[in-house]
């Protein structure tokens, strides 16, 4: 089958990869040259523009055409969809492999429905491993776009059991806001009971610690893999600085949690935290410390002073 995917970063890159080698034909765009140039010597083929992305894929084999946009969610992404919708005829296919709030993608099924377009959302799971072992694919949209696509996304997944259609437009990437506040939460879990042990009196070994737990032990897990992978490069994580970014989703996971009036305490504590991490002198912690001061006169560290 042919496709185009456009944004050959970490993931699109890496997607168009795995779809070259299964032996499919990959039309590629990306802004820069560089990286379209890496992405044509795996096997694709490239294109300078966006405008050149639907007489690439006529070209390429008998319709219908389909484009996968894997560029940030927001703007970048509504830009791209657009500017292709405007190029696509009837019955040709958009999808949307990026992280996009669940509510967008339901609004664009219904606007791509309404001029004969048809819009899948692929909830996109596996970073940089998906490459080799597939990725995990939470698809909603249109069913006769995923019916035809399907051997092709199959092949772009580990396989069956790692695919799933959910439903209609918005399906997919609500299904994928659920799994990364549940990835927050579990990332946390993990943090806490590492840094506990890291804080004891035994010098564990982190790595074979968590080597040993992940075979058989019930806390075992791909992150609990990767974090072995990461102390064993760095033991004692000191190559790192303690900020933790949050891609949006965990927001929404939350934000949605509040609406239906269901409880996610846990996952709103992860997403707490990593926003505490983005301020090592916190103003709420100088309170605490302050507070403590006042009432019981206990001591406080002096504020760092900055060298002159």
């Amino acid at each position: 089958m042919q496709i185009a995917i456009i944004g050959l970063g970490k993931m699109g890159g890496n997607m168009a990869a795995r779809l070259v080698a299964k032996g499919h034909t990959v039309v590629g765009f990306d802004p820069s040259a560089e990286t379209r140039a890496k992405v044509a010597a795996l096997g694709a083929t490239v294109v300078a523009s966006l405008d050149e992305i639907p007489a690439a894929l006529t070209a390429a084999g008998p319709g219908p055409r389909a484009a996968w946009v894997m560029v940030p969610a927001g703007d970048a992404t509504e830009s791209v969809l657009q500017a292709l919708a405007s190029k696509f005829a009837a019955g040709d296919i958009l999808i949307d492999g990026g992280n996009a709030n669940f509510k967008d993608s339901k609004r664009r099924g219904e606007t791509f429905a309404a001029s004969g377009l048809r819009f899948l959302d692929a909830g996109t799971s596996g970073g940089i491993w998906g490459r080799e072992n597939g990725y995990c694919l939470m698809v909603g949209g249109d069913k006769t776009a995923f019916d035809h696509l399907e051997p092709l996304l199959l092949d772009l997944s580990p396989g069956k059991e790692g695919l799933g259609y959910f439903g209609t437009a918005g399906a997919g990437h609500y299904a994928k806001m659920v799994h990364n506040g549940i990835e927050y939460a579990m990332m946390q879990a993990y943090a806490e009971g590492f840094d506990l042990l890291a804080a004891s009196d035994y010098g564990y070994d982190l790595a074979k610690l968590g080597t040993v737990w992940g075979r058989g032990s019930v806390v075992r897990s791909w992150l609990l893999d990767l974090a072995v992978n990461a102390f064993t490069k760095d033991p004692k994580l000191e190559q790192v600085q303690g900020w933790v970014e949050d891609s949006g989703e965990g927001r929404w996971t939350v934000e949605e949690a509040i609406a239906r009036a269901v409880a996610v305490p846990t996952i709103a504590a992860s997403l707490f935290a990593r926003f505490s991490s983005r301020k090592p002198n916190a103003f709420s912690n100088r309170f605490l410390a302050a507070l403590r001061r006042e009432f019981g006169g206990h001591a406080v560290k002096p504020a760092a002073t900055e060298a002159k």
